[in-house]
């Protein structure tokens, strides 16, 4: 028996004129900068393509000879001096956007909290789209100069490679990463040593490794629990993306959170804001609070003030089963120790998380989110306002229209996804300066001046690519799978650019309705084998391994693309992943997406495709009702819900067929035949419309200036004078929630009447505020259209107080003009008020005013 003692990753030795190769190959700056990529490419193409296009795989296997040959290839010495003097300029510039638009804030940290980050395929540490979102959080963050830092798992798992059967069933294979392969180093503390936090779980103290990834600018720090101070059962704890066993789910999200936050403290970094992405990190909110209690002297309600003022989360999720919850008595177990160092306890901790489900009381980490952090955001205009349908029993007493749950819609790293060959065509018609401005719609329009004959052959360029991409797929698939020499032949002649191509590449999830298209069976086999006009249709995404539903999904397409009919126009390539999640959002010539309103939070996938002048033919969910404008792609159905599923999916796919029989593909053919103008126009809407409104330029700005710059003034302003700030609104919260229940108010003012645009009514109240003072609340005149019991289109106008207080009573006025036609509801309200609040209803506290006597008014 041979007893391997470890293993030791030897690299060639890299010669002078070349050796910063390296360091070149730690930092993915590289993997959105396609000049970099083909420096390590020329190393050995052929073993760039095996490694899956990891330069530190690819450093560890060329030959020494290759190198040493290359240093006397005055092509390739001159490349190299090209990309490191970009990498060099980038990396060292002063004169980042961020720190001209922001300079007073350079120094101030974003702690960027996800529980998988997309940034490469080298990587397979992220399952779908909201790792791609975390990844590209990240890319653009790097570009702004944004003091930005990310905080994760290092998976060694990852997540699994996806194999398709004969049959079409989904096989999960895992296998471990060997870290030594790819740009992971491990983080060090300043004085050198190896980062390792731990954190206490029932009966056992669980260790965690931290890793570095540099990601450009920002650095990423992943965790990692496989290390030998722990159990075995707890190495694996870290193990693999989103385990379906609740154990083992609430271990990693308290190391995710608590560990998280000991490990920027163990670096040194203290951040200013915190951005919770997802609810899998609410944890940290109580490591913060723990940590200002033991090291600050805050009680738990001034460390809250803080804690909260300084948090931003966002929220992906519109449907209520995908939001984490755990059991009380599970809370017990893994917090019984932790909740006395809050101060707190068992009923006040667990109220922080509690929430009412029809099936009894959870601690839902999604309330815990929103309890730490003042700011709420959702992730694209329809899902904030699912949001607050969502959660508006946490806010009953405010209009649903008025609950703090915002949005900023999702968008793209546009360098990231833009096809090579389309941006050097945009360099030839864009302003020199486009990339620093990819977020200015103006700087798009020069793409309505490309010629038809310039925009055709790039577009035809990347389909060939991608069929060719597809063709060795899946030859590779029919041979694991044993299939005979003929039919591997097939596969070399599979599909073929001169057919019109659609794109449905995402998570199988069943509300996504990979299958819509094949609810009419025979429409749709029409439809692919058109004798003028064929169609062909390329899917390709992953399951969740517990998801049966949605594996059933997979094995139906499998099977129907082996059915008469359907062979040759329909493929499902497996596992899915940015290498080839790229191929698709630039080769296709439609993208399809179909899920059942208003169950996709955004999705991004469409904005990749429509940037790269792919028209989408979607639902109107997610991102598409702000992106569609009827010239850049096609909308499925009017936007409406339905009263059942039966129902919404019987209407989505009659649109679906109308649309391509009548529009999409008529309009491709006519483009095919010659007649390019009126489909590359809408290439060219879609382009123009989409790739400035859906980047993640435009996506961080609106981040720094909604919520990251206010949280930063609140960091500042509540930490000043040994938190002098925190202490007094705790001390104010305190009393207004000890004095709240007396407060009452009293409106004087007409129930019914007649007005005419432009008339203006008059209304008084009477509030009664007890010990309470003026300047600790707002009163506001609120009116708007009647919806049942709702009001819908609020406006607030603020009363003004009358006179003084009297008795604990105080007088207001305020003014109601009618400026449309129509029914208008109003109503008076008191709150709680302090400027120095982050949101206005911070306390959630809010009284609405009853009708005083007829005589008084």
């Amino acid at each position: 028996m041979i007893t391997l003692i470890g293993r030791l990753a030897v690299f060639p030795h890299l010669p002078e004129p070349i050796r910063r190769l390296e360091d070149l190959a730690y930092n993915l700056w590289w993997a959105w900068h396609p000049e970099a990529q083909e420096l390590f490419a020329r190393l050995d193409p052929e073993l760039w393509e095996e490694s899956n296009h990891n330069p530190v795989k690819l450093l560890q296997q060329v030959k020494q000879e290759r190198l040493e040959a290359l240093t006397k290839d005055p092509g390739y010495i001159a490349h190299y001096k090209a990309v490191l003097a970009a990498f060099d300029a980038y990396m060292n510039a002063e004169d980042t956007w961020f720190a001209r638009t922001y300079p007073e804030h350079r120094d101030h940290i974003i702690a960027y909290f996800s529980a998988e980050f997309g940034l490469h395929e080298v990587l397979p540490i992220y399952s779908g789209g909201l790792g791609i979102l975390s990844g590209d959080h990240c890319k653009e963050a790097s570009d702004l100069g944004i003091p930005l830092v990310g905080v994760g798992f290092l998976y060694p798992q990852g997540y699994f490679t996806q194999r398709i059967g004969a049959d079409g069933g989904q096989e999960a294979i895992y296998e471990k990463i060997d870290f030594s392969e790819v740009p992971a180093r491990p983080a060090r503390d300043a004085g050198g040593n190896e980062v390792r936090i731990y954190v206490d779980l029932p009966g056992r103290r669980v260790y965690a490794k931290v890793w570095h990834i540099q990601v450009g600018r920002v650095p990423l720090y992943l965790m990692d629990t496989d290390v030998p101070e722990n159990a075995p059962a707890d190495r694996d704890l870290a193990a693999r993306l989103y385990t379906a066993d609740h154990e083992q789910r609430i271990a990693q999200e308290i190391i995710l959170g608590i560990g998280g936050v000991r490990t920027l403290h163990a670096l040194g970094i203290r951040p200013a804001v915190y951005h919770l992405n997802e609810g899998h990190s609410a944890f940290l909110g109580l490591e913060r609070l723990r940590l200002l209690i033991k090291e600050e002297g805050l009680t738990f309600d001034q460390a809250l003030e803080v804690v909260r003022s300084t948090s931003l989360f966002t929220t992906h999720t519109p449907v209520a089963a995908g939001h984490d919850a755990f059991p009380f008595p599970m809370m017990d177990k893994y917090f019984g120790f932790y909740w006395g160092e809050l101060g707190l306890d068992r009923e006040r901790f667990l109220a922080l998380g509690r929430y009412d489900y029809p099936w009894g009381p959870q601690f839902s980490m999604t309330v815990l989110a929103m309890n730490q952090a003042a700011y709420v955001n959702g992730v694209s205009e329809l899902h904030g306002r699912v949001s607050r349908r969502m959660w508006r029993t946490l806010w009953p007493d405010l209009p649903e229209e008025e609950i703090p749950i915002g949005h900023i819609t999702n968008g793209v790293h546009l360098p990231s996804w833009l096809a090579p060959e389309l941006v050097d065509l945009l360099r030839r018609y864009l302003p020199a300066d486009w990339d620093e401005r990819m977020d200015d719609p103006e700087v798009w329009r020069a793409v309505l001046e490309i010629p038809d004959e310039e925009l055709w052959d790039v577009r035809l360029r990347l389909k060939q690519r991608l069929v060719d991409f597809l063709r060795r797929r899946v030859r590779d698939q029919l041979q694991r799978h044993g299939a005979s020499p003929a039919r591997i032949a097939q596969a070399e002649r599979l599909f073929t650019p001169e057919i019109m191509t659609i794109g449905f590449a995402r998570r199988f999830a069943t509300y996504k309705r990979a299958t819509l298209f094949f609810r009419d069976k025979e429409r749709a086999k029409r439809i692919l084998t058109h004798p003028d006009r064929p169609v062909q249709i390329v899917f390709a995404g992953k399951a969740h391994p517990a998801d049966d539903p949605g594996k059933a999904l997979i094995k139906q397409i499998h099977q129907l693309s082996q059915e008469e009919g359907f062979t040759g126009h329909i493929i499902f390539l497996e596992n899915y992943d940015i290498n080839m999640a790229r191929h698709l959002v630039q080769g296709v010539d439609v993208w399809l997406n179909t899920p059942r309103r208003p169950n996709e939070a955004s999705g991004t996938s469409g904005q990749k495709a429509g940037a790269n002048g792919i028209p989408n033919l979607s639902v109107l969910d997610g991102w598409w009702p702000e992106g569609y404008n009827g010239h850049n792609g096609w909308a499925i159905g009017e936007g409406q819900e339905y009263p059942n599923e039966e129902a919404q999916d019987e209407a989505d796919a009659l649109s679906l067929y109308t649309l391509l029989e009548n529009d999409v593909i008529p309009l491709y053919y006519e483009a095919k035949e010659g007649e390019h103008h009126a489909w590359l126009q809408m290439v060219r809407e879609s382009i123009t419309s989409i790739a400035p409104r859906f980047s993640t330029r435009r996506m961080l700005k609106d981040y720094l200036r909604m919520y990251y710059i206010p949280a930063m003034n609140n960091a500042r302003a509540l930490s000043e004078n040994n938190y002098a700030l925190a202490r007094d609104l705790a001390t104010w919260r305190a009393r207004v929630r000890q004095n709240w229940s007396r407060v009452h108010v009293s409106v004087y003012g007409p129930e019914t009447g007649h007005l005419r645009v432009g008339d203006e009514v008059t209304v008084r109240a009477t509030v009664f505020l007890d010990s309470l003072g003026p300047d600790d609340v707002q009163v506001e005149l609120v009116y708007g259209r009647p919806a049942g019991d709702e009001m819908r289109d609020v406006r607030a106008v603020l009363m003004k107080l009358e006179g003084s207080v009297q008795d604990g009573t105080a007088s207001y006025v305020g003014h109601l003009r009618a400026q449309e036609s129509g029914q208008i509801v109003y109503g008076v309200r008191v709150f709680p008020y302090r400027p120095e609040l982050p949101t206005k209803f911070e306390l959630r506290l809010v009284k609405w005013g009853t009708r005083a006597e007829a005589a008084g008014e």
